[in-house]
């Protein structure tokens, strides 16, 4: 059995809020790890993540204890890095033995190909202030410069804050609607005409959603502050999603 999260959050809202999130995710890894042979972590795991050579965030020995069980059990953990964990260093792969992916891939689990990716930086052509945004936060030399002259309290500090802001502005649950995912649908259709896979995997845009037409199978992660949800790929082939009861 191959299990898929994505935008998990973990650090997001109040102190509560934060412990409660973590606490069902580890329980979700709980349950999957009794049949799991992979688990991919498809973006948005942390609400903010940014690593030093020598640093990394505070909170969240739960979910990485748990994580490095896993893979010491042998079971295979992917996490795709989102807009809110891509300044990820080597500490994931070194102490959690996760394999860690700052593109989308596609991957091949049990006898399906899979195009898995976070979901942002797609599809925004013509959106010129998100790609420079996006160009900006995935540049080497900024993040370079960042690690080094900026405190990691106050780093964490303004990650916190930016991240908070961000989810404010795009993740109210009365603006979410299936119309948010057509892009990604639309990236899709148009990957799938050239390329030979059998479905695509997305998070991102917080609604969770299984769709379907010929020849193209598209699914799509909420949240779990507002669509808990997960996928599934069982020994048979069937990919489906699945809502996650609180």
């Amino acid at each position: 059995m191959h299990y898929f999260a994505s935008d998990i959050h973990l650090g997001a809202g109040t102190e509560q809020e934060a412990r409660q999130t973590e606490q069902r995710f580890v329980a979700w890894l709980d349950c999957v790890a009794e049949d799991a042979e992979t688990v991919v972590l498809a973006g948005d795991i942390f609400d903010f993540w940014f690593e030093y050579r020598e640093v990394v965030p505070k909170g969240f020995v739960r979910t990485l204890g748990k994580i490095a069980e896993l893979t010491d059990r042998g079971i295979r953990v992917l996490f795709f890095t989102g807009n809110h964990d891509m300044w990820v260093g080597d500490y994931l792969q070194k102490e959690c033995g996760v394999e860690v992916y700052t593109t989308p891939q596609e991957v091949v689990l049990g006898a399906k190909r899979l195009f898995i990716a976070h979901g942002d930086n797609m599809n925004i052509d013509g959106q010129w202030l998100l790609k420079a945004m996006n160009r900006m936060f995935r540049s080497k030399w900024l993040r370079w410069l960042f690690s080094w002259f900026v405190h990691p309290d106050w780093a964490l500090r303004f990650g916190h804050w930016w991240s908070g802001s961000s989810r404010k502005r795009h993740a109210r649950e009365d603006a979410l609607t299936p119309s948010l995912t057509e892009p990604l649908i639309d990236y899709a259709r148009t990957y799938a005409r050239t390329h030979n896979v059998d479905g695509f995997l997305f998070g991102h845009m917080h609604y969770a959603r299984d769709y379907r037409e010929e020849g193209l199978h598209v699914v799509l992660l909420g949240a779990w502050d507002c669509f808990p949800s997960y996928a599934v790929l069982d020994k048979e082939g069937h990919f489906q999603l699945k809502h996650l009861d609180l």
